[in-house]
């Protein structure tokens, strides 16, 4: 069942959020924290990125603002996983995202971002 923002995943919205923060994704060692050993992403552009090449390329984005965030929604589908769902503003273009936490962690196990047509 799909549920908005509650105390039981601030933990889980806290990794996502620190995820779109420029800081964290420079430093590698902090992004490695935050990303399951298999990790695995599809990007907006289609792209599938694996855990080393997603670590890798975070680190060489330029510094820009976090993005605004909206419309978060969790859904518990086992134990130990959880799947999340929220959307991205962003100047001229807004996404939806889907990511897969790990709640031992918590860290993210899969992430998908989708352009939202205008």
């Amino acid at each position: 069942m799909w549920e908005t923002e509650s105390e039981c995943f601030a933990d889980i919205k806290n990794v996502e959020l620190a995820l779109l923060s420029s800081s964290v994704r420079a430093d590698s060692a902090q992004t490695s924290l935050l990303l399951s050993a298999d990790f695995a992403e599809v990007g907006r552009s289609g792209r599938r990125w694996t855990y080393a090449e997603s670590v890798a390329a975070l680190e060489l984005e330029e510094e820009r603002p976090r993005p605004r965030t909206s419309e978060w929604l969790f859904n518990r589908v086992s134990e130990e996983l959880v799947l999340v769902n929220y959307v991205i503003h962003e100047p001229g273009q807004d996404s939806r995202h889907v990511s897969l936490c790990d709640t031992r962690g918590p860290t993210l196990r899969y992430h998908q971002g989708t352009l939202i047509p205008s």
